[in-house]
């Protein structure tokens, strides 16, 4: 009688990376060096969640816009949203984030003045001042305009994956353009969407450290002062490590259970 071959289903780097991260929190329980660590770079996780989920939702917005843009009846307006995927895509968020922080900004806040040139001479308005857009916002906007260019080709696949004969059926019972899109279009969409979406925000998460070089008190930021002050680099970076794989593993886990679930739904 042949022996039957097991196949071991055991996530072992899932099981690694969980040794790892226990590791780390037990150090930072048990050391009161990693607890001090911890505790200065507590509000820099604030920080980081803030950002990235606000301009995660902003990217989103905007993505959103940007695929519906690609499917109008309108050329210039389907040429638009094709040269602002492709210049987006194209450009490192390092870069756009040095250009939107010392380069868009200014230009804002100038075509703001240009804009309300009599109001603010009348004395009804005050004049912009280029450090009242914050080094957080220009930040924000940088990574939501940087993930918005993939986020609408996200949204973009998931809209063609709807069927155009529910669309036509749609059309047949006399539902609006808005009534199409809201009632059928965006709901089936959305179970192809919601997953890569999903891996966009772990992303984002990651990238987020990158806004670190304007001077924003994130994890990153204020693990490179307190480091740079105490000289305990390896113990500081051990703390930044160990939140950032947190917050990503938590959120790449919780994506694995939607997807599993969506496919539970599909099979039945």
């Amino acid at each position: 009688m042949p022996f039957k071959k097991t196949v071991d289903h055991t996530p072992w780097w899932l099981v690694t990376i969980i040794i790892i991260a226990l590791v780390l929190l037990w150090n930072m329980v048990a050391d009161q060096s990693y607890q001090r660590i911890a505790g200065a770079l507590s509000q820099g996780l604030l920080t980081t969640l803030g950002v990235t989920f606000t301009a995660f939702i902003l990217a989103s917005l905007i993505g959103l816009l940007i695929a519906l843009a690609g499917f109008s009846h309108h050329r210039i307006i389907r040429e638009f949203a094709r040269f602002y995927v492709e210049v987006f895509r194209g450009v490192p968020v390092l870069v756009l984030l040095f250009y939107i922080a010392f380069v868009g900004a200014p230009e804002l806040v100038k075509c703001y003045n240009w804009a309300l040139q009599i109001p603010i001479e009348a004395g009804w308005l005050e004049t912009a001042r280029t450090r009242d857009f914050t080094l957080l916002w220009r930040a924000i906007f940088a990574l939501a305009i940087s993930y918005s260019a993939f986020i609408a080709e996200v949204f973009r696949a998931g809209i063609q994956e709807v069927g155009k004969g529910q669309i036509e059926a749609a059309k047949a019972l006399g539902l609006s353009n808005w009534h199409r899109f809201r009632l059928i279009t965006l709901p089936q969409a959305m179970r192809k969407i919601l997953p890569p979406l999903g891996n966009d925000l772990v992303a984002m998460i990651k990238d987020s450290a990158l806004v670190s070089v304007l001077g924003v008190q994130d994890i990153t930021q204020l693990g490179k002062i307190y480091s740079s002050s105490t000289f305990q680099f390896f113990e500081t970076y051990n703390v930044v490590a160990f939140m950032y794989l947190v917050l990503t593993l938590s959120l790449s886990l919780l994506i694995r259970a939607f997807e599993s679930h969506l496919r539970r739904n599909d099979h039945h």
